[in-house]
């Protein structure tokens, strides 16, 4: 007998549509158009309602908007032909969201009011739960959450459980919003069973982009990379929206301080919800942009982005968000420049509404700026009354809104003319932020988020300087300056995945090398560093006390015969402090802006002087140009500091200090000098104890002279070269070493200063190679270009491949922090291992061999001038 086939009928293949876009969104295109040809066929105008709503659904969840409303707008039509006030309601609630998504709250409002009266039960409890999402969106978070609240009781009466998985997602969304995180999770954590229940992995996407939401507000950011990560990876897999992933990812970023990539990401964000049409997000996006430009003192396009979202905002009729970004404006504005001339009254309807709107971080920024500014314009009562209302938030709330009420306590301390109550609340908001940064176990993370110190670390600096006490500003220079640093490494356990990562990174590295290599590679490339990076952010610390400023004292007694200059900048002024025999002095020096200058000619000199094809004239040139500014800079840096002369040098620079090459200073040349990021870490380095093991001699590839230079190193030392190593070979022999000499081109990531490297046979050794280290050699000579030079973050922070091996025990580290040629490094480091051979501390021996080499020509002499000591130098 002939099987008969059940060909499923319109109204069938309507509700099926219904069922896979929610599921799977892509995947759903093509079946509604059929399900709305077989309604046509049929002239069932009801399941042509119903297959035209779940069309536009899933066009909705793909980021065709415009589409997605044309076919809500046939639902309507559809289901008034067929007489179904009902059907046309459910299709004016997808279609209100479709319209809150282009930014039209109103529109959208006018949508749901218009089915709430066709609906009841289940249906009429979705309505208005989205009424409450456009509500929330409208920044009218108190009549959200009463809305939210009524209607939950409803639909779980009724048994709708998509109706409350989808509720529950949307409160913890605004819950977020108010700082109600424990509220937040429990809803998105019931949300996520739900979820899994119903067979919905989209839906568990949007889950954990919310959890990575809640925890980023939170400050984990390690729990919100992973949130993140995994909603990415589950929204990307079935070709759904990642505008609003993109926009939580940004947020993020800049809370962690990572300001270039949180920049980069909400450029990303705001493309992505334009070409998805979801232009409520777009307003919003342009926030973080505009905060990301003016912590990377791009106050032009800060105020630019600022202003383009207060105008989106307002064509939305989003009054609350519309003040949050003239706030952030107003703020891009006074960081370049005098404070912003606006009318009191102005500034103050800013504070009431943002105070009204139920953002606590808003809140906190708007009455911190108002009462800063009312300081500035002499208004005391005024200004007083606003920076006590946002002190209070250092009671309660994440940390990084505890360390702000802490500064907002210590302007107020400082107003009242109570200069100990200014640095003791400046060292309770320093203790918020250092027991929140001591959980983070990635490097950069750790140096980053240092950023978040600024404001209270200056404050308790100027107010040191004002009150005249030498000790009182050595304390807060310190403070301020390589806070993370001084933290013990994160030794984490055998980490099969990064090793994966890197080895995968090596690979294509090589491949990227053949002459049709970068172009291919290049995207693969980028996306493992993302990888490695996302991999290791989220690493924990096991935390423990910050670690305190060594006393003078201690200090003194370390330095013995020797003597310490810690420069710090202050308001555009370079100020200098030194210890001499105990002794504690401090000096004014002038402009920065004046050494800065002086410094910039240094490398160009060097660099035309280490040149061996460069004519003898230009050679002279060159010689005579870097002993001009040398000369000059050294009058600015040492001349006002007599009490230094004769003695070792332990010098802890500032800002752009940390690239100078101090043997070309006539103050510093033949003279043993050890730089450290501050005194605190010189301290710790010198007191650890010498170490044991082996030397280990390492030389990379395509490197002229590095196999002979590492032959002649290894025979000072008596131990056997390694020529043609792999990177696990050179960590396996780091690992062990007392001593360790790595001759190879060095390479310093400017953009992602963990990816610095030195080039072995397999392929790069990255700074993140280090970690996974169980130690470190006490001495690291690193005789590659650029190879000791860092990238500067806020604080005094450093991130770099040397600064790596520093922050992961190294007790001194030699290295170049000037670009010059490898080729011409093999006469200083043959020398300098004699000497260290000979039982000379590392800063003697580098300052004697760059002396020996000045007979070996220009070139020789540039490149040996690079070279500087960190660390202890003993």
């Amino acid at each position: 007998m002939r099987a008969v086939m059940h060909h499923p009928g319109a109204k069938e293949q309507a509700d099926a549509v219904v069922r896979l876009a929610d599921l799977d969104p892509a995947r759903a295109l093509g079946p509604a158009r059929e399900a709305v040809a077989a309604a046509a066929r049929e002239r069932d105008a009801a399941a042509g309602s119903v297959a035209e709503r779940a069309w536009g659904h899933a066009l909705l969840h793909c980021g065709e908007m415009d589409d997605a409303l044309r076919h809500f707008r046939r639902s309507v039509r559809c289901a008034e032909r067929a007489g179904s006030a009902a059907l046309a309601a459910e299709a004016r609630m997808k279609m209100a969201f479709a319209l809150l998504q282009r930014g039209r709250p109103a529109t959208a409002l006018r949508e749901i009011d218009l089915a709430v009266p066709d609906l009841d039960g289940a249906p009429a409890g979705r309505a208005l739960a989205q009424r409450a999402i456009v509500l929330h969106m409208d920044g009218r978070l108190d009549e959200a959450l009463a809305q939210f609240d009524a209607v939950l009781p409803t639909l779980r009466a009724t048994g709708d459980l998509l109706g409350v998985q989808r509720l529950l997602i949307n409160r913890a969304f605004l819950l977020a919003d108010r700082h109600a995180f424990a509220a937040a999770e429990a809803d998105l954590l019931e949300a996520g069973r739900l979820a899994r229940q119903l067979g919905r992995e989209l839906t568990e996407g949007i889950v954990a982009e919310n959890l990575g939401l809640v925890e980023t507000l939170r400050g984990d950011i390690p729990a919100a990379l992973a949130q993140l990560g995994r909603a990415e990876r589950i929204i990307a897999e079935h070709g759904a929206q990642l505008g609003w992933v993109q926009r939580h990812r940004a947020e993020l970023l800049l809370s962690a301080g990572l300001v270039a990539e949180a920049r980069d990401a909400a450029e990303r964000a705001v493309a992505t919800c334009r070409r998805e049409r979801r232009l409520l997000g777009v307003p919003e996006v342009r926030l973080v942009l505009s905060q990301a430009a003016s912590l990377s003192e791009d106050p032009v396009t800060a105020v630019a982005q600022a202003r383009a979202a207060r105008r989106e905002f307002a064509r939305q009729g989003r009054a609350a968000w519309a003040e949050l970004a003239y706030l952030t404006g107003l703020r891009a504005r006074w960081t370049s420049g005098p404070p912003p001339p606006v009318a009191s009254a102005r500034i103050a309807a800013m504070v009431r509404v943002l105070a009204g709107a139920g953002w606590p971080a808003a809140e906190l920024e708007a009455r911190l700026f108002a009462g800063r500014l009312a300081l500035a314009r002499r208004d005391p009562e005024r200004g007083c009354g606003l920076l006590r209302e946002a002190a209070t938030a250092r009671r309660r709330g994440p940390a990084t809104l505890r360390a702000r009420g802490w500064y907002a306590e210590a302007l107020l301390r400082k107003d009242f003319g109570d200069p100990a109550g200014v640095v003791h609340a400046a060292r309770s908001g320093l203790r918020v932020l250092d027991d929140h940064g001591a959980a983070l176990g990635a490097a950069d993370l750790r140096a980053r988020t240092a950023a978040q110190r600024t404001d209270l670390a200056e404050l308790g600096l100027r107010t040191a300087v004002a009150g005249g006490r030498a000790e009182a500003v050595f304390e807060w220079a310190e403070r301020g300056r390589a806070s993370r640093l001084a933290r013990p490494p994160v030794r984490p356990p055998d980490d099969e995945v990064l090793a994966g990562l890197l080895a995968e990174l090596r690979s294509t590295a090589r491949e990227a090398e053949n002459a049709s290599g970068p172009a291919k590679t290049l995207p693969r490339q980028a996306a493992l560093e993302r990888r490695i990076r996302d991999h290791i952010r989220q690493r924990r610390a096991t935390g423990g006390p910050a670690t305190e400023p060594v006393r003078v004292a201690e200090l003194g007694r370390a330095l013995g015969e020797r003597a310490l200059v810690e420069w710090l900048r202050l308001d555009g002024e370079l100020q200098a402090l030194t210890v001499v025999d105990g002794r504690l002095r401090r000096h004014e020096l002038g402009p920065a802006a004046r050494v800065a200058d002086l410094l910039d000619r240094l490398p160009f000199a060097l660099h035309r002087m280490a040149d061996v094809a460069a004519a003898p004239a230009s050679a002279a040139a060159a010689g005579h140009l870097l002993a001009n500014a040398a000369g000059r800079l050294d009058e600015a840096l040492f001349g006002p500091l007599p009490e230094l002369a004769g003695r070792p040098l332990v010098v802890v620079p500032t800002g752009i200090l940390h690239s100078l090459p101090w043997s070309v200073l006539p103050s510093c040349a033949g003279r043993a000098v050890a730089v450290s990021p501050s005194a605190t870490l010189w301290h710790a380095a010198n007191a650890r104890e010498a170490a044991t093991g082996p030397v280990t001699v390492a030389a990379g590839p395509g490197l002229a002279g590095a196999g002979a230079e590492a032959e002649a190193i290894a025979a000072i030392h008596h131990v056997r070269p390694i020529t043609d190593g792999t990177v696990d070979l050179v960590l396996a022999q780091l690992a062990k070493a007392r001593l360790a000499h790595l001759a190879a081109h060095g390479t310093l990531a400017v953009d992602h200063p963990l990816f610095s490297s030195l080039r072995l046979h397999d392929g790069p050794l990255l700074a993140y190679d280090l970690d996974r280290l169980g130690r470190v050699p006490h001495t690291v000579v690193l005789a590659a270009c650029d190879s000791g030079r860092s990238v500067v973050c806020t604080g005094d922070e450093l991130l770099g491949l040397g600064a790596a091996f520093v922050a992961n025990g190294a007790a001194q580290l030699v290295a170049s922090v000037v670009p010059i040629p490898d080729a011409e490094t093999a006469p200083l480091m043959v020398e300098l291992h004699r000497l260290l051979a000979d039982g000379q501390p590392a800063a003697v021996a580098l300052a004697r061999a760059q002396q020996a080499v000045r007979g070996h020509g220009p070139a020789a002499a540039a490149a040996a001038a690079g070279f500087v000591c960190v660390g202890a130098g003993s």
